[in-house]
């Protein structure tokens, strides 16, 4: 991200505007990420304000506190699609980012398509997230096809959750929340959906 682009995020996220999520402008944050990471999440999220919506205790920040010093954000899509990956075949984007409150992981993936399902290319990460056996999956994809804008869809396993996002322009945009993991969620389903809530509203 460029230095203009930086001042401009830091200022929007200073006075509480966000820009509008578009299908272009996730694209071209993705691309701006390079391919090892960086460390700082370039989105708009307020991990701290989302966790009080939540009323999930303990300190939140961005980053992992069981791998510290790894990246907080990478990005697939954009220019680094393969050809026939589902990013290619339904072009668009994907950012993903690193918090934690109090000792648990919490990651949040942003994903933008030109059509729907954009929750299609995240299938494997909320499979591996959830511990989803390939029928349930099944069953929460088709789930999230049919879930309105806004609308926290949690997995049978209680850590991970989505929201179809409000999108700016043409295109598909979900938001995917991991919470601990499926034998020990981090928070119960009400907190987690109500984590994601707030995260969704805070780009929308």
């Amino acid at each position: 991200m460029g230095a203009a682009a930086a001042v401009a995020l830091l200022a929007g996220c200073e006075s509480g505007s966000a820009p509008a999520l578009s299908l272009a402008g996730l694209t071209k944050t993705a691309d701006a990420i390079p391919s090892e990471g960086q460390d700082t999440c370039p989105l708009a999220y307020d991990i701290t304000k989302a966790a009080k919506a939540a009323g999930a205790e303990g300190a939140s920040a961005p980053g992992s506190v069981k791998e510290p010093g790894e990246a907080v954000a990478t990005a697939e899509g954009g220019k680094r699609a393969e050809a026939d990956t589902p990013l290619a075949q339904n072009p668009g984007a994907l950012v993903s980012c690193v918090f934690h409150i109090g000792q648990e992981e919490v990651v949040v993936h942003t994903a933008a398509t030109r059509r729907p399902q954009a929750v299609a290319p995240l299938a494997p990460i909320v499979g591996q997230l959830a511990g989803s056996s390939t029928k349930d999956l099944i069953a929460y994809i088709n789930r999230m096809a049919k879930a309105k804008t806004g609308e926290p869809v949690v997995t049978e396993s209680g850590n991970v959750v989505s929201v179809r996002l409000k999108l700016d322009g043409e295109g598909d945009a979900v938001m995917v929340v991991g919470a601990g993991d499926a034998r020990h969620p981090a928070l119960d389903r009400e907190r987690i959906a109500a984590l994601a809530t707030s995260l969704a509203d805070q780009v929308a």
